[in-house]
């Protein structure tokens, strides 16, 4: 078992890659920099690899086998030699875990590095909770809030409690369930793409849902799943608030929203 933050002996704190993820970098960098702070006040380490590039799932998942290789091989590079590889995706972080030794599997020497990697490869909320088990710096974010479960995250990696246990210690914040919280809301990486009017009519479902519990804030840990949800209230003129979970953890939720004009 793992010891918590503070039993951990002076020197011995982990060193951390940060993996960015593709969205976050391109449209939410304050979930990357939350995910430093959160981190960092924990006592880690942290680096954020420049030869990072995307974790390969769009081209994985469209079929394109050895581009996702390519694509990984940079990834294996990239982050050789740190302690963990921690990102705020359930989604990409499944596929380093999950994916990557099966896309292997035939080269023994890059199975047995993506394996490795793989091992030491967490999502955000799983690395706080389940590795480091800390209680975050005490922030107060004023909201009644529910929370979406990302598929990649609740199925393949098994998050569900540890994002709402570091939560109940936000200041302000009440968690107010929605009955189907771990259904998907219709993003699914290219699914949405390929099936608009099913993704819309999944991610509407979702909103209804979210409604009904009374909240004015949605939050989650996956920035796919939340700029889908987002987008749709947006576009039904909804004021609902969106933000990643680290987020509000990392008491970096003063901005405006995802989906939101910086300008309020």
């Amino acid at each position: 078992m793992q010891l918590g933050i503070e039993e951990q002996e002076p020197g011995t704190m982990p060193h951390v890659g940060l993996f960015v993820t593709c969205l976050v970098d391109f449209l939410r960098p304050s979930v990357g920099f939350a995910a430093v702070k959160l981190l960092e006040d924990a006592g880690c380490t942290v680096d954020v690899p420049q030869g990072q590039v995307c974790c390969g799932q769009p081209a994985y998942n469209s079929g394109n086998s050895d581009g996702a290789r390519r694509i990984a091989e940079q990834v294996i590079e990239a982050f050789s030699g740190l302690d963990y590889v921690v990102g705020p995706s359930g989604s990409c972080i499944a596929m380093i875990r999950k994916e990557y030794p099966e896309m292997f599997k035939h080269d023994p020497v890059w199975h047995s590095r993506a394996v490795a990697l793989a091992a030491r490869s967490f999502e955000l909320m799983s690395f706080l909770s389940d590795v480091l088990a800390v209680r975050p710096t005490p922030v107060r974010f004023d909201a009644t809030a529910t929370y979406h479960d990302s598929c990649s995250g609740l199925r393949t990696l098994g998050i569900k409690e540890q994002p709402r246990a570091l939560l109940s210690h936000v200041d302000g914040l009440t968690l107010s369930e929605m009955s189907d919280t771990e259904t998907c809301c219709g993003f699914g990486g290219t699914f949405c793409v390929k099936y608009p009017d099913i993704s819309t009519k999944m991610v509407s479902d979702k909103i209804a849902n979210l409604e009904i519990t009374g909240a004015d804030t949605v939050l989650g840990g996956d920035l796919g799943c939340l700029l889908n949800i987002a987008g749709r209230l947006r576009r039904l003129g909804r004021s609902t608030r969106v933000f990643h979970a680290a987020e509000v953890l990392a008491g970096m939720a003063d901005r405006a929203g995802i989906g939101e004009s910086e300008r309020r």
